[in-house]
């Protein structure tokens, strides 16, 4: 993903742009913008974390007609977000009603590479940002486009795709409160090790969260059987965590915490992102573990579901390369699963050094009750991973 700083006039970082980065080689020609945005909202949401992103910042986001009708949901609130409609959505009358929705609901709107004539002057009364190419676009009539958007005192002018000081310049004459372009900072590629949910789950989970009375047990199974799907459920609960006293301690806590209908929309997205996931191994791997930490947990005084938890985000840890604790700071985790992973203390630590010792080969005589333990969460990962096997052969 790429993210682009935009500056206001003292210089300073006001937002970023968040940007596609991938191949579109497999992706079919009329559907590459929804691609492209679709990948980056669930890549800065589940995959980096927004904070991790733009810390308390803006995000401008490109959307296209899809999502600006409400034919694909936005799943995250309108508090750290700014939705761009880019100049390639012709303005009709579905259009106008979508973008007029999202802005009643606290949705910002920008208007990208903004053309005078285009008719998305007709978004004036509700954009607060107005980005003008100073680079490609006509400048002939920009005294007019300026004066019209200060007529809204509602309206920032983003200047964009500054290359040369000249193009700067032009930015300061008009008084164009923001400015971005090459300029000033080239994108910055971002990258994180990952998993991805295996196609297959998400298309269960939608199929489980679009049954009329959505059953949460069932949800909440299919979230936790896959690694890749609870750590992006637990991301995009980081993303709504604030306004929330508690901290997760399990899979159920995230998903109540995000709500089914933003669970809902995340899937939605997940399955347009066709990025390949993890190997069967590391899941099962990853699996067996988390099942194991949730059986011994009761020999400790751990809560199972918070052990389960646990052994899902160690293990992804492992499979990635990471140390636990550079994950746990990516997660609003209560502070007993937290003070597990960054210093192995609690019962919730004594559980992760008991399995971790089983796995090295380090147990003793009075561990032999976690063979019969590990057993079984070999036969519950492979048969979790089984049934993955035989729906998708149906």
């Amino acid at each position: 993903m790429g993210r682009q700083p935009i500056f206001d006039e003292q210089g300073d970082v006001f937002a970023y742009e968040l940007l596609f980065r991938g191949s579109m080689a497999a992706v079919a020609a009329g559907r590459q913008d929804t691609y492209a945005t679709s990948t980056v909202i669930v890549n800065a949401f589940t995959e980096f974390g927004i904070r991790e992103v733009a810390g308390d910042r803006l995000c401008f986001i490109n959307l296209t007609r899809e999502f600006l009708t409400g034919q694909l949901a936005l799943p995250f609130g309108p508090a750290q977000v700014v939705l761009e409609v880019l100049e390639t959505v012709e303005m009709d009358d579905e259009v106008v009603a979508g973008i007029t929705r999202l802005a009643e609901a606290g949705y910002k709107i920008a208007l990208d590479d903004f053309v005078w004539g285009s008719g998305h002057e007709q978004l004036f009364g509700i954009a607060s940002y107005v980005k003008l190419d100073l680079l490609d676009g006509d400048l002939s009539n920009l005294d007019e486009i300026v004066a019209a958007c200060r007529e809204h005192p509602n309206i920032k002018i983003v200047a964009e795709r500054l290359e040369t000081q000249e193009q700067v310049a032009i930015a300061d004459r008009y008084g164009m409160e923001l400015r971005q372009g090459y300029a000033l900072s080239h994108p910055q590629v971002l990258t994180v090790a990952s998993l991805s949910p295996s196609r297959l789950r998400r298309l269960e989970l939608v199929s489980a969260l679009s049954a009329p009375d959505a059953d949460l047990p069932r949800i909440v199974s299919i979230i936790a059987s896959d690694p890749a799907l609870s750590l992006r459920v637990l991301r995009a609960s980081n993303s709504v965590a604030a306004g929330h006293a508690n901290r997760v301690s399990s899979v159920q806590q995230a998903v109540v915490m995000v709500g089914l209908p933003h669970i809902r929309q995340w899937a939605m997205l997940m399955v347009l992102d066709e990025v390949g996931g993890a190997t069967e191994e590391h899941m099962l791997d990853v699996l067996t573990r988390a099942r194991l930490c949730e059986n011994v947990a009761h020999s400790f005084g751990a809560p199972s579901d918070a052990a389960f938890m646990a052994g899902v985000i160690t293990g992804v840890a492992g499979v990635l390369g990471m140390p636990p604790a550079a994950m746990a700071d990516q997660f609003p985790l209560h502070p007993q699963v937290a003070a597990a992973l960054t210093s192995g203390t609690g019962s919730l630590g004594q559980v992760l050094q008991a399995v971790d010792a089983y796995e090295h080969g380090e147990c003793g005589p009075a561990d032999a009750n976690l063979v019969g333990e590990y057993m079984d969460a070999v036969r519950w990962s492979t048969k979790a991973l089984d049934a993955t096997n035989r729906l998708a052969a149906a």
